[in-house]
């Protein structure tokens, strides 16, 4: 019998422990919800509703900053649930504080919070205005009357282009994250992205993850905001500084200050605050 093959890197990977470590940053998205709610409303959010939750890593931490703090998380993939509640939920011993549902972000809510989030541009699933307005509106009604809408948002000049970014992980990291703009369509702005990883012994896992999207632009999402019949909508534009490894670079700063102008850049992410 010959010597068994050792498996690979990519074969004894878990694309949801590389999603949460390249992709997700649930501390800081945390804390912007925090002060943004109490700078808005003058009090702390106890309840909120993650849609398009995935592995509700985001919901886990939340629930990690205040123990009256609760959660529940909205997603259609059932293995996904299975495995945030698995490896995230049950080790935190937040399963008394945060719930699941196998649903769609669209069906009626059957509590209301008081801040809802999308992010990781989830949400742009919805490709149409009356899709996208739906769900803005079944948001809405998901909300206590002080309540808050969270969503991030990606743009730039690049974010048209059909290209492929690499970063590597940390120290203790043995991959190289891809970001692949595989598609761009300039009519309609569908797009199609997917992630790769590519680990230190040569293996790959091609398309870990894809997502076929709309391009929404800030104009239009605010704008569908509002006809969803939300009173406010405010950006929170990221602060950058000149970078101290290359002087023609720049980079963020996890400031974000609501503004009503900015420069355009060549990659952004931001985030949108919509006010019941």
């Amino acid at each position: 019998m010959g010597k068994q093959k050792k498996p690979t890197m990519a074969e004894q990977a878990d694309r949801h422990v590389l999603y949460q470590e390249s992709v997700q940053a649930p501390d800081s998205d945390v804390e912007f919800f925090i002060e943004t709610y109490r700078a808005l409303r003058g009090r702390e959010a106890v309840n909120m509703r993650e849609d398009f939750c995935g592995t509700a890593l985001l919901s886990v931490e939340w629930c990690k900053t205040d123990p009256k703090r609760t959660a529940v998380g909205v997603d259609l993939d059932k293995p996904t649930l299975e495995w945030g509640t698995q490896h995230n939920i049950v080790p935190a011993g937040m399963a008394d504080r945060i719930r699941l549902v196998e649903g769609n972000v669209l069906d009626e809510p059957d509590e209301k919070v008081d801040l809802t989030c999308a992010l990781n541009f989830s949400y742009c699933c919805f490709k149409t205005r009356d899709q996208l307005r739906a769900y803005f509106e079944n948001a809405r009604r998901g909300l206590k009357q002080d309540g808050i809408l969270v969503l991030d948002l990606l743009g730039g000049t690049e974010t048209m282009d059909e290209l492929e970014e690499e970063r590597e992980g940390d120290e203790d990291e043995n991959y190289t994250y891809i970001w692949d703009q595989a598609k761009f369509n300039p009519i309609n702005h569908d797009m199609t992205c997917h992630i790769h990883f590519e680990f230190d012994d040569g293996s790959r896992i091609d398309k870990a993850f894809t997502y076929e999207w709309r391009l929404w632009m800030i104009p239009e999402i605010s704008e569908l905001l509002k006809e969803a019949g939300f009173s406010k909508v405010r950006v929170y534009w990221e602060e950058f500084v000149d970078s101290e490894d290359d002087d023609e670079e720049m980079e963020g700063t996890g400031i974000y200050h609501d503004v009503t102008e900015a420069e355009q850049q060549e990659s952004w992410v931001n985030y949108i605050v919509a006010e019941y």
